[in-house]
């Protein structure tokens, strides 16, 4: 259950939470917009995790594409490589998910970016659709 706003002094209340959202709690209504909503009032759009991840990366790898534009709205790096040297791009292209892959580059996602690039990991899992969206042979 989403606890609201953390209290003055509990950064890392603040962050488990929004991570929390970024998780799995984009499927229930509102809770984009409850993400949103920290955005608006001064949180990081670029916040990320202990092992690098974005907010907009765990949007991406978990199928969110409402969720992923309205961060790319707010000013989040499409491109934010987490420390596995992933980028959101990437994650939505071993997920196959077509939704979050055309908002990343509407959002002006680098399909050739991180390591392996969404471009690799497209031609690794013979996703043909992704390759043509990336302008990929």
């Amino acid at each position: 259950e989403f606890l609201g706003p953390a209290a003055p002094g509990h950064v890392e209340d603040l962050g488990r939470q929004l991570h929390d959202l970024g998780v799995g709690g984009f499927s229930h209504i509102g809770r984009t917009e409850e993400l949103v909503a920290y955005v608006d009032a001064g949180v990081p759009a670029n916040l990320t995790n202990d092992r690098g991840d974005s907010l907009v990366m765990l949007a991406a790898y978990h199928g969110h594409a409402d969720a992923v534009r309205a961060l790319l709205e707010r000013g989040a790096d499409a491109d934010r490589i987490n420390d596995r040297g992933q980028t959101p791009l990437a994650g939505a292209a071993f997920k196959g998910d077509t939704e979050v892959v055309k908002a990343l580059l509407r959002g002006g996602a680098d399909p050739d970016a991180g390591a392996p690039s969404a471009v690799d990991t497209a031609r690794m899992f013979a996703r043909t659709e992704l390759l043509e969206l990336f302008g990929a042979n």
